[in-house]
């Protein structure tokens, strides 16, 4: 099965678990008004969810009260509270803003706060309109010879430090997008590039070893104290990958064979002449009946066995052979949130216990996406952490922020019970493990992970994980770059914050800043 701890529409990647498509129990909600355990929320107006969801009497962050107020009474679509994540519809807020309006609470904001490396802009500087001409005359040349449809901002990196990326106009924009939630310590990091200048850097990129079949003497050593320094709890072991997706689907093959193997009778078992030739002709035994539970809306990616337990938007799958594998409908916390304070939290943890003790009364694994919640993004490394589980997850799927990609886990038997079975030339990058390595390096110094916690906090929620529903998603995307600010879509019409780990306060004010401006052009 796969878990979704990710966020609407284009991030909602889950975990999977590889059943039998037979009448099985998790085809059900574990809970009817319940979701995963402190996953992350996606609201921008996230102080919305705070205020319904705190207790009596408790006071808002006040960062966003404001931003929430300019919102609500700006008449750009109606104010609503989203479900948490990884559910991409929304609910109408009850009652209306009022209370909201009669509320004003000064920024707290840290302005003097210098950022974690020098040399990174004072703010936004906004020149030409985006695109600007250099840019509109490199994007024509480039589209040529490459598609350029979905071309977002035509960058130039020597430019980019730190929160800030840059264009070949002049404009400098806050980024809290980050490369597809993909940039934890921000552009042309010192740190970065000093690990980049290094001999074993260049050894890797240089001789790009076949990691399976020619790694480094120090591979080991590489691992251990990069990737693995990092393993979530009870999961001590790793297989390399190139991407997300990549990750997933190679962790997806993992289940299966595992599986297989059980199902056969343990590693020890030989493969049977019939599985040998009808696995040639894709027909069972030898091509299993196996499947992967995900859940609606989720997304894990754009490979065939990610395609088809990718459930957020048509375009990902329309055309492409998909097979027939079952899908859940992820529980929901009960509204009005104020009321069930209590009821949603103790629903919360239920649900994922129970959703854990169906998977192990059933032999079935648990693989938990974390492509884009993981490194830190929640205010936890991991965002299961936040779930309190007992029994850790069998998989945790692991890219983006990391910089490379690979599952964790923990059972022997999740190796393959012969060489070549799970196999590709490269098996990752040992470059991109350095990388990691180094941020991580990074993360621990400047205990950035703390640091998300608490801009989280000051911004909004649970880390800086955030996202929003606008029914003029795309219009309100490009008008925020007008006032100097990098923000992504997800989805039909979600709009989502996926700032750096670097992420200050200060960086907070500006965000909410520029998004008061771009709420009240839309009253102009």
């Amino acid at each position: 099965m796969i878990l979704s701890v990710h966020e609407p529409h284009h991030t909602t990647h889950s975990s999977p678990l590889p059943i039998k498509p037979e009448p099985y129990e998790t085809h059900q909600s574990p809970r009817p008004c319940a979701h995963l355990p402190k996953t992350p929320l996606r609201a921008l107006p996230r102080i919305l969810l705070r205020i319904f969801k705190a207790r009596p009497g408790s006071r808002p962050p006040a960062m966003a009260l404001r931003v929430v107020t300019r919102f609500v009474s700006s008449k750009l679509a109606a104010p609503t509270l989203l479900r948490p994540l990884p559910l991409s519809t929304a609910r109408s807020l009850p009652h209306g803003p009022s209370r909201l309006l009669s509320t004003s609470i000064a920024r707290m904001s840290p302005s003097n706060v210098a950022p974690f490396y020098e040399g990174e802009p004072e703010g936004p500087i906004v020149k030409t309109s985006v695109p600007g001409p250099v840019s509109k005359k490199e994007i024509d040349e480039l589209h040529e010879v490459f598609d350029t449809r979905a071309l977002t901002l035509l960058t130039d990196y020597d430019k980019c430090f730190g929160n800030y990326i840059a264009d070949p106009d002049g404009n400098v924009f806050l980024d809290v997008y980050a490369q597809i939630a993909s940039i934890p310590i921000g552009y042309n990091n010192p740190a970065l590039i000093k690990a980049a200048q290094s001999p074993e850097m260049i050894n890797g990129l240089v001789n790009r070893p076949a990691l399976g079949t020619f790694p480094p003497h120090d591979w080991a050593n590489v691992l251990k104290s990069g990737i693995l320094k990092v393993a979530p709890k009870g999961l001590d072991q790793v297989f390399t990958a190139m991407a997300g997706s990549d990750a997933n689907e190679t962790a997806y093959k993992a289940a299966f064979m595992w599986r297989r193997a059980h199902d056969r009778g343990g590693h020890q078992v030989e493969f049977t002449e019939e599985e040998l030739s009808s696995a040639m002709n894709n027909q069972s035994p030898g091509a299993s009946n196996l499947s992967i539970l995900s859940f609606k809306t989720a997304f894990h990616g754009r490979l065939f066995g990610t395609l088809s337990t990718t459930r957020s938007k048509p375009i990902h799958k329309i055309d492409i052979p998909a097979f027939d594998w079952p899908q859940a409908t992820f529980p929901q916390l009960k509204y009005p949130l104020e009321k069930h304070v209590e009821e949603n939290r103790a629903a919360e943890q239920a649900s994922i216990d129970e959703l854990r003790a169906v998977t192990r009364k059933h032999n079935v694994l648990l693989i938990v996406d974390e492509v884009q919640t993981g490194v830190g993004a929640t205010g936890k490394f991991w965002a299961h952490e936040h779930w309190n589980l007992e029994d850790p997850p069998d998989m945790v799927t692991f890219s983006k922020k990391a910089q490379t990609a690979g599952y964790y886990f923990g059972n022997p038997e999740l190796r393959p019970n012969k060489p070549y079975r799970q196999f590709n030339t490269w098996m990752g990058d040992p470059a991109r493990a350095l990388i990691f390595r180094a941020i991580i390096g990074e993360i621990e110094r400047l205990d950035l992970v703390a640091n998300t916690a608490r801009v989280g906090s000051y911004l909004f929620g649970q880390g800086t994980f955030i996202a929003f529903d606008n029914p003029r998603r795309d219009e309100f995307l490009g008008r925020a770059r007008k006032f100097g600010v990098n923000i992504g879509g997800s989805g039909q019409s979600a709009v989502r914050l996926r700032p750096m780990l670097i992420f200050q306060e200060k960086h907070a004010d500006l965000l909410v800043d520029a998004l008061e401006k771009v709420v009240l052009s839309f009253k102009e």
